[in-house]
């Protein structure tokens, strides 16, 4: 059974790979890590990298009474009654960012 690995050990990991000159393959081989190990650890670090929420600033509009606008980075504008949990506007917003 594999020891589990603490932060700073995969924090080294991590840097030692991106400042390799071999293969991921050989870099793996070398630390005695699987590849798909590596992959986890990288793509959970990325994830962990990517900001959740955006910063919104309010600011009056033309909407009217008991909806919202919500103009986002990419330009695009959502405008919508406010009657949805918090975990719904984050994955709408979500997804009008990704798209």
């Amino acid at each position: 059974m594999a020891t589990k690995r603490t932060t700073e050990e995969i924090q080294r990991l991590l840097e030692g790979y991106r400042s390799r000159s071999g293969t991921r393959v050989e870099y793996c081989r070398q630390q005695g890590i699987s590849i798909h190990m590596l992959a986890y650890y990288l793509r959970r670090q990325a994830q962990q990298a990517r900001p959740r929420m955006a910063r919104v600033k309010l600011a009056s509009s033309s909407t009217s009474a008991g909806t919202f606008g919500l103009l986002l980075r990419n330009g695009r504008r959502i405008e919508s009654a406010w009657n949805f949990r918090d975990a719904d506007l984050a994955r709408l917003i979500h997804v009008a960012e990704v798209e």
